[in-house]
C-alpha cells in the first residue's frame, strides 16, 4: 500500500475541468484498486452527468462564482465560501483524505481553503494560461503546482515554478493507435474506406461559425472526395446540409467515443481548448485551429505552441469561411506526406502519459 490510502478531487462545470480528473482517478485505481477516491462536485455542474457513470463517489458542496480579481480580501470577507469550505472540510474529514488535488473550476475553492486549514497536502493542475480564477485562488495555499503543457511556466508568472506533467488523457485516447482502428471506425460511422476524411468538432458551445463554414464548403468538399464527420455539439442549432452529396458527410450532434472521430479522421478542425490540444496531439492528429474569439485568446495560446512545431494549422474565426477551407482543406487532405509530417510534429509536442506523470507529482508532494 501506497502513502496514499485516500483522496479527494476538486474540479467541476465544464468538460476541461472534469475529464482530466476523471483520467487521473482511473490511474490510481488501476494502481491501487483500493485506494478511496471522493469527487467533490456542485449540484448544477456538469460533473453529475460524468462522474458518477464512471464509478466514483460525487459528493455536492456549494459553491459561487468567484470575482474575476484574487486577494486575500477575496477570502476572508464572503461568509458563504467559508460555509462552502465547512462542507468541504466535513468530507474531507469523513473519508479521512491524505491529499486534495484540484483541477479547477469553482468547486476547487471550497476543497482548498478546507485543505489549508488541515495543512493537508495539496495539489492544482492547471492546463490555461492565464490560470483560472479558482486555481488561482489554491496558489496562495501551496507550491504544488502542476500544468498540462509546456509553455504555461514561461507565459504565466503564477506558474513559474510549476512541474510540466502533461494533461491526464482517458486511456481509450491515451492507448489509441489510429492507423490500427482506422478502417473499424470508418465503418462504425458510415464512412468510405477509401476515401480521406475531415472531422469537424467544435464543442458544446462556441461552434456555430464552424458549423456554417462547413456546410458552406461540403459540395466542393464532396467534389474533391473529401468525406466529412461533422459533430454539430449538443447545444448548436443544426445547420443544414447539402443532399445528394456523392460521397458520405455524417453529422451527429454529440460523441462521446471521441477515439473513434480520430481514427476515422486524416484531418481534424477544431476549436482550441486545452483537452482537445492535449488530445489530438497526444495522438499525432494534424488539426485546423480555430480558437474561440470571445475569451481571453487562452485557445489560441494552447494551439499556437503545436502549430509552431509544424502539428497544425491555425486560423482565425473570422477568417473561417468555405472558401477558405475549401483552398486550405482540399491540397492539405490529398496530401499524405504532408499530413504524416504534420502528424509526426504534433505527437513529438504531445504526451500520452500526463496521469501517471501527475500521480508521480501527486505522490511526492504527500511524501514531503
Amino acid at each position: 500500500m501506497g502513502p496514499l490510502r485516500s483522496v479527494v478531487l476538486a474540479g467541476g462545470g465544464t468538460g476541461g475541468h472534469i475529464y482530466p480528473l476523471l483520467a487521473f482517478a482511473d490511474c490510481l485505481r488501476r494502481h491501487d484498486p483500493g485506494v478511496r477516491i471522493t469527487c467533490l462536485g456542485t449540484p448544477k455542474g456538469m460533473e453529475n452527468e460524468l462522474i458518477p457513470p464512471h464509478g466514483y463517489d460525487l459528493r455536492q458542496i456549494p459553491a459561487y462564482q468567484l470575482p474575476r480579481s484574487v486577494n486575500m480580501n477575496l477570502v476572508r470577507t464572503p461568509g458563504r465560501m467559508w460555509t462552502a469550505a465547512r462542507a468541504a472540510g466535513k468530507v474531507i474529514d469523513e473519508v479521512r483524505a491524505d491529499a486534495v488535488v484540484g483541477f479547477g473550476g469553482y468547486v476547487s475553492v471550497p476543497a482548498y481553503l478546507a485543505a489549508w486549514r488541515r495543512e493537508l497536502p495539496m495539489v492544482i493542475h492547471e492546463v490555461n494560461v492565464p490560470p483560472g480564477v479558482a486555481n488561482r485562488l489554491g496558489m496562495k495555499f501551496t507550491k504544488n503546482i502542476a500544468v498540462g503543457f509546456p509553455h504555461q511556466p514561461s507565459q504565466a508568472e503564477s506558474l513559474r515554478d510549476a512541474t510540466v506533467v502533461g494533461v491526464p488523457l482517458r486511456r481509450s485516447i491515451a492507448t489509441l493507435d489510429r492507423y490500427a482502428l482506422r478502417n473499424a471506425a470508418r465503418a462504425h460511422f458510415g464512412l468510405r474506406p477509401d476515401l480521406p476524411v475531415l472531422f469537424v468538432a467544435g464543442g458544446s458551445s462556441g461552434a456555430r461559425s464552424i458549423n456554417l463554414a462547413v456546410s458552406g464548403a461540403a459540395k466542393e468538399l464532396a467534389r474533391n472526395g473529401v468525406q466529412v464527420l461533422h459533430v454539430m455539439g449538443a447545444r448548436n442549432e443544426p445547420v443544414p446540409i447539402p443532399t445528394d452529396l456523392p460521397v458520405p458527410y455524417v453529422t451527429l450532434p454529440y460523441l462521446s467515443e471521441m477515439e473513434l472521430g480520430y481514427a476515422a479522421a486524416d484531418l481534424m478542425l477544431a476549436r482550441g481548448g486545452a483537452m482537445t490540444v492535449a488530445e489530438v496531439a497526444a495522438i499525432g492528429l494534424p488539426t485546423i485551429y480555430v480558437p474561440y474569439p470571445h475569451s481571453n485568446q487562452e485557445q489560441k495560446r494552447n494551439a499556437l505552441p503545436v502549430v509552431e512545431a509544424g502539428g497544425g494549422v491555425l486560423v482565425d474565426d473570422a477568417e473561417l469561411t468555405p472558401d477558405w477551407l475549401e483552398r486550405t482543406v482540399i491540397p492539405l487532405i490529398r496530401d499524405p506526406q504532408r499530413l504524416y509530417a504534420m502528424g509526426a510534429s504534433a505527437a513529438a509536442y504531445g504526451r500520452r502519459d500526463g496521469d501517471e506523470a501527475l500521480r508521480s507529482f501527486v505522490l511526492e508532494a504527500v511524501a514531503r
